[in-house]
């Protein structure tokens, strides 16, 4: 048994899994803070029912997203020892900040949201989700600053002595154009993919109540469900518009800081000008390019995502074969142990988990323009096909993100530490060197099976409570529990939880 491969593994699956829940927090809780608002400002009981509704699932949710979370942070320091001996100095200061700065605020105002409901006024109650709402996302932020940082080190400095890399600007960090351009396009795939969760449960309860032909139900339909449908709506329109420009942004980025990775990604073997998008290949992946036939592929439109050319000598893209020769020069051809380095990824992970990530994301912008139709001028539907798609793109944008991090992390590779030609080359660090050389193989395979079979009860535990509250609705009434509605007797009632 190989440790690293152990190891590797082992990450893999434990951050994979906790992904799934991030970007539901991220984007979900502020489109709750928004019902929330719109409840306080208009005083429409539909929005506080709403507001209650998505509220339950957002919570759900994030209780497993920080349970799964936690493990992340003892694997750095159990299986990849070496790995935060040498980047801990820097590492660990976004992280410091996550804790501090982002997730420490997010429980506090997350209680007071949860505990405030009948104890503190409707403003500050208010505030208290959005204060939850920032901190998520700023906590988003600051773990983006580690990873980009191991994508294109800055504000660093090597430490010959010691031979660990050292922080030298903190600002420098957390103003990485690698940083500013993941940050806006993680961000916007987490608002698609909680619109299309709020608009995927919407829809399919809307269409379920026009169906039952009762007047009630369809009155409902159209006062509490259509109004969510378009939140949901609007929101997958404009976040499916920042995740296109925020990811062009990133690949003409990709091929300037890791050209292998954008490159691995087309199994583009040799530099090209007016180079294709391959849409559909086959062939031996695994095994490299030289035989993979593109069945399907549109002229120029890598060049534009890597340059901004579509034709001509500015849209040359390099090759895997000329990343491989270029960094075979600059940073040697043997390891450590003495095998030869492979500076070109996996092909067949980065080459479709590139084009399940955009696929994926079709089923979101099919929903948001059905739904748009279904619900124009007033209108509810009762069109099973529309429930069906709702239904069935909930989970896309899910898996377009698990698929887009796959890509970042298995394209960054035969690095954990990718380096930075155009500055610090001297902070970098291959996978190879980053696990422990004190945890023996046993003791990972030991704790990959045991944490996998947690993750899977958890996984359980996760579907059927969101699959049980998702299905009970909004709630048929609710009341004003702030303190402004509330009757003289009603003071000192105990604390309570609000679910």
């Amino acid at each position: 048994m190989d440790p690293l491969a152990l190891a590797r593994w082992q990450f893999a699956i434990t951050t994979v899994y906790h992904f799934i829940f991030v970007p539901l927090t991220i984007g979900l809780a502020p489109l709750v803070a928004g019902m929330q608002t719109a409840w306080v400002v208009t005083k429409k009981e539909r929005w506080l029912r709403l507001t209650k509704f998505f509220g339950k699932l957002m919570l759900i949710n994030f209780a497993l997203g920080v349970v799964t979370g936690i493990w992340q942070e003892f694997q750095f320091g159990m299986a990849w020892s070496e790995y935060s001996r040498f980047v801990g100095d820097v590492f660990g200061a976004p992280l410091a900040m996550e804790a501090l700065a982002a997730f420490f605020v997010e429980s506090v105002f997350l209680g007071l949201w949860i505990f405030g409901w009948d104890r503190v006024s409707k403003k500050v109650h208010l505030a208290s989700i959005w204060l939850f709402a920032l901190a998520t996302n700023l906590s988003a932020f600051f773990i983006l600053a580690a990873n980009s940082w191991m994508q294109h080190p800055v504000g660093t400095i090597y430490n010959e002595e010691t031979g660990r890399a050292e922080m030298e600007s903190i600002g420098a960090v957390l103003t990485n154009n690698t940083l500013w351009a993941a940050f806006p396009h993680t961000i916007a795939a987490a608002f698609l993919t909680a619109g299309t969760f709020v608009c995927g449960i919407a829809t399919w309860w809307m269409v379920r109540l026009v169906r039952s032909k009762r007047p009630e139900n369809v009155e409902k339909a159209r006062t509490v469900y259509r109004p969510a449908v378009l939140v949901g709506v609007w929101t997958m329109i404009i976040a499916g518009a920042g995740v296109i420009w925020s990811g062009d942004l990133q690949g003409k980025l990709m091929y300037e800081q890791q050209p292998g990775k954008m490159s691995s990604a087309e199994a583009l073997c040799e530099g090209t000008e007016a180079a294709e998008f391959s849409i559909l290949a086959v062939g031996p992946l695994y095994a490299g390019c030289e035989d993979v036939d593109h069945l399907i592929s549109v002229p120029g439109v890598t060049s534009f995502l890597g340059t901004g050319h579509f034709s001509g000598p500015e849209s040359y893209l390099p090759g895997v074969y000329d990343v491989q020769e270029q960094y075979t020069e600059r940073y040697g051809d043997v390891t450590a142990s003495g095998e030869p380095v492979t500076y070109t990824p996996p092909l067949a992970v980065t080459y479709w988990s590139f084009r399940l990530m955009i696929g994926l994301a079709v089923f979101s912008l099919a929903l948001a323009l059905a739904a748009l139709w279904a619900t124009r001028k007033g209108r509810v539907s009762d069109n099973v096909w529309l429930s069906r798609l709702g239904l069935v793109a909930i989970p896309t944008p899910f898996l377009a993100c698990s698929f887009g991090w796959i890509f970042t992390e298995v394209g960054r590779q035969p690095w954990v530490v990718a380096p930075n030609p155009t500055g610090i080359d001297q902070v970098r660090l291959l996978t190879e060197r980053g696990v422990s050389t004190a945890v023996p193989a046993g003791v990972i395979l030991t704790s990959m099976i045991v944490l996998t079979l947690v993750y899977a009860v958890l996984a359980v535990v996760w579907y059927r409570l969101m699959h049980r509250y998702a299905v009970e609705g909004v709630p048929d009434s609710v009341r004003d529990e702030s303190p402004e509605a509330q009757e003289p007797d009603d003071t000192d009632r105990p604390l309570s939880f609000a679910y």
